[in-house]
C-alpha cells in the first residue's frame, strides 16, 4: 500500500489546518494509522494515532487539546485536524499505517508500522 499526505502549507500561529492520509492499493479502514513530525534539526516524533477498531492515542495532552485524529472510512481516509497552531508545530508530517491493531500504549512506536507516506511541510509563521 502507498500512502499519500496532503495539506500541509503555510499558516499564521493560532491558524488551523487539515492534513489527510488516503492509500492507494487499499482502503486505510483495515490499518492503524499514525501521524508523525519532523522539525528541522529533531527526531521524528509521535503526533497521533488511530486504531481500525477505534481508540486514539496523542502524544501529549497539550497536543490533544489542538490536533484531532479521525477517519473516514467511506473515503478510506485520515485526517489530522490541527487548530491553535504554534511555531513550534512547524515541521513536515507523515502518515504512517499497519494492519496490525496494537493496543493503544504502543501506537506512538514508529518502528511498528510497516507503510509511510512521503510526508508534507507544514510552517507556522509567527
Amino acid at each position: 500500500v502507498q500512502l499519500q499526505a496532503s495539506g500541509g502549507g503555510l499558516v499564521q500561529a493560532g491558524g488551523s489546518m487539515r492534513l489527510a492520509c488516503a492509500a492507494s492499493g487499499d482502503t486505510l479502514s483495515r490499518y492503524t494509522v499514525g501521524w508523525f513530525r519532523q522539525a528541522p534539526g529533531k527526531a521524528r516524533e509521535f503526533v497521533a494515532a488511530t486504531r481500525a477498531s477505534g481508540g486514539q492515542r496523542y502524544n501529549s495532552d497539550s497536543l490533544k487539546g489542538r490536533f484531532t485524529i479521525s477517519r473516514d472510512n467511506a473515503k478510506g481516509t485520515v485526517y489530522l485536524q490541527m487548530d491553535s497552531l504554534k511555531p513550534e508545530d512547524t515541521a513536515v508530517y507523515y502518515c504512517s499505517a499497519d494492519r496490525a491493531n496494537w493496543i493503544t500504549g504502543v501506537l506512538g512506536d514508529e518502528g511498528r508500522y510497516a507503510y509511510w507516506g512521503q510526508g508534507t511541510q507544514v510552517t507556522v509563521s509567527s
